[in-house]
């Protein structure tokens, strides 16, 4: 089996982390897993949902929003806006993403405020929703630590990571981190959500057209569960990397990434 990128079937794409991306929101990360790059955006509203207020709910919300730009895919994807909705795919991401930020996150600790998770894609090449729930965890955890420096916090909120991959059957064999051709060429298709203790979030797979054994299954599992314990060791190392970054070293940063 050859994959397209000359990668092994355990491997993963290069990872990078480029912090305080959007100066203007509370924590930000340009996520890249190869050639797929997303913006994470977190930004903290002092207020939380109707709904929370009508039920009396204690403690604060995490909500998500996803979006692919135009000129992110190779032909160009129109604007939700113009079309007068949001399409169906992007609905189901942003769930997911937001889903899989709470699961972490003590929305108590939080206090009385609502944390806005928008994922922008800059480039499509397979695997946007999973490089956009890693990448929200780091700007989420950003935005936590300046809270913290600024004194409106006094307990970190953020439980756990929490970090996601794709993984999937090709060729007949189980690989990890698909990139476009693999994702569009795949047998079994699967999304892997896990914290950085290795316990599941959420899981998403269907056999394309196909079906797929408990054996393969195991085996994507064990890959998904490997290649998320390579990604929260990079998460961690960007989170610190961002405490310990001042706007004007952004420069450097980009060039040292390679951006």
């Amino acid at each position: 089996m050859d994959r397209p990128d000359g990668r092994q079937k355990s491997d993963l794409r290069t990872i990078s982390f480029l912090p305080h991306i959007a100066p203007n929101s509370t924590g930000s990360v340009l996520v890249s897993f190869g050639n797929t790059r997303v913006i994470c955006a977190a930004t903290i509203e002092e207020d939380v949902p109707r709904w929370m207020k009508y039920q009396k709910v204690d403690g604060g919300w995490v909500s998500a929003e996803y979006s692919m730009l135009p000129y992110s895919t190779h032909d160009r994807k129109q604007r939700d806006v113009n079309r007068g909705k949001l399409d169906g795919r992007s609905s189901e991401i942003q769930r997911l993403i937001g889903r899989s930020l709470r699961a972490v996150i003590d929305l108590k600790k939080l206090g009385k405020r609502t944390m806005w998770i928008d994922c922008d894609v800059l480039q499509a090449d397979g695997g946007t929703r999973t490089a956009s729930i890693t990448g929200g965890c780091v700007a989420a955890a950003i935005a936590l630590n300046r809270l913290i420096a600024q004194g409106q916090l006094t307990d970190f909120p953020m439980k756990k990571l929490v970090a996601a991959i794709s993984t999937g059957i090709y060729q007949g064999e189980a690989i990890l981190d698909l990139n476009y051709p693999e994702d569009r060429d795949a047998e079994v298709d699967f999304n892997v959500v896990m914290t950085e203790d290795g316990d599941f979030v959420e899981l998403q797979g269907s056999g394309e057209e196909n079906v797929f054994s408990s054996e393969q299954m195991t085996e994507m599992l064990a890959l998904s569960r490997s290649g998320i314990q390579e990604l929260i060791k990079l998460q961690k190392e960007a989170i610190l990397a961002a405490d310990q970054l001042s706007a004007t070293d952004l420069k450097g940063l980009a060039e040292a990434f390679g951006q």
